[in-house]
C-alpha cells in the first residue's frame, strides 16, 4: 500500500464523498484528507477500523505481559494450574 496514492484534498472528499466510501469499503485502505495542503484526518472502512482496534487492544495485552516479565511478576506453569485446580476444588 503506498499513502502516497492514498491523499486527497478535503474538496475531493466534499465533491466526491459517495465514491469515497464506496472505495474504502472495495480496498480496505486508509484515505489521508488534507486541508490547506496539511495532513488533517485519516479515513477507513468500518472493517478496516474494527481490525486496528482488535490489533491495537492484541499490542497492549503484549506490552502489559512484557511489563509483568520485567518485573518479574510472573508465576510458573505448574505454580498457575495449581491454583486454578484449587480453586475449581473449593467452587465445587
Amino acid at each position: 500500500m503506498k499513502y502516497s496514492e492514498q491523499i486527497k484534498p478535503i474538496s475531493y472528499l466534499k465533491a466526491n464523498a459517495a465514491e469515497v466510501i464506496r472505495e474504502l469499503g472495495e480496498q480496505q485502505e486508509p484515505l489521508i484528507i488534507t486541508q490547506n495542503g496539511e495532513a488533517k484526518v485519516v479515513i477507513q472502512d468500518i472493517r478496516s477500523y474494527d481490525e486496528t482496534q482488535e490489533t491495537m487492544a492484541l499490542l497492549k495485552i503484549l506490552a502489559l505481559g512484557n511489563r509483568q516479565i520485567e518485573e518479574g511478576n510472573v508465576k510458573s506453569a505448574k505454580t498457575a494450574f495449581k491454583t486454578i485446580r484449587g480453586r475449581r476444588k473449593n467452587n465445587s
